[in-house]
């Protein structure tokens, strides 16, 4: 079980107060486009500096290195990134039920990434980044790229994993809809600052 604590976190175009996203849950964030809404999961995920702190639990961002850090506090950006010429190559030990779960059968590990469509990408990037078994998902725009199947999917996963693990999210979307199905608390972001929450 793992919890997310934001305490004053600080960058240009980012200004956020005290946020606790408790062990189990996701919040939703959601903003017009250039509000701040990646910078401020950049900013979380050590991908950006930023003054402040967060904590996983009682672990400090500033007390590991960026890659530490990002093992347990991970993004998944919008628009995934592959380095390896197979999708086989880019985890250690992929998840058959959760390759399932997305649709997925285990020869799609020996696909090469470049035949993959843009959907394909995003859904196989989620089954990465959870074969790391990370305690916290900072998603920015994860099924912005799917069609209304594969998004049910990507979060049917999400929420299976969280009761699961305990684990947390931050979830970005512009999806009213999906914002209620898969956050119990919402933010609108605007200039970089999180308004009030919201609870569902």
């Amino acid at each position: 079980m793992s919890s997310l604590r934001i305490e004053q976190l600080r960058h240009t175009g980012i200004d956020v107060g005290e946020v606790h996203i408790p062990d189990g849950s996701c919040t939703a964030i959601h903003g017009a486009s250039g509000s701040g809404k990646t910078l401020l999961l950049r900013a979380i995920a050590d991908l950006d500096e930023a003054d402040g702190e967060v904590w996983l639990d009682d672990r400090a961002r500033s007390g590991m290195s960026g890659p530490q850090w990002r093992r347990l506090v991970t993004y998944v950006a919008a628009e995934s990134h592959w380095w390896g010429p197979t999708v086989r190559q880019h985890a250690a030990k992929w998840s058959t039920a959760t390759l399932e779960a997305l649709g997925f059968g285990q020869d799609v590990l020996d696909f090469g990434v470049q035949r993959l469509s843009s959907g394909e990408r995003q859904r196989l990037a989620i089954a990465r980044v959870l074969a790391g078994s990370p305690g916290a998902l900072l998603l920015d725009e994860p099924t912005a790229n799917l069609d209304q199947d594969n998004a049910i999917r990507v979060e049917q996963l999400i929420g299976d994993w969280r009761s699961r693990t305990g684990g947390c999210v931050i979830w970005v979307s512009h999806d009213p809809a999906q914002r209620a199905r898969v956050a119990s608390v919402q933010h609108e972001i605007r200039s970089g600052s999180l308004g009030p929450a919201n609870a569902d």
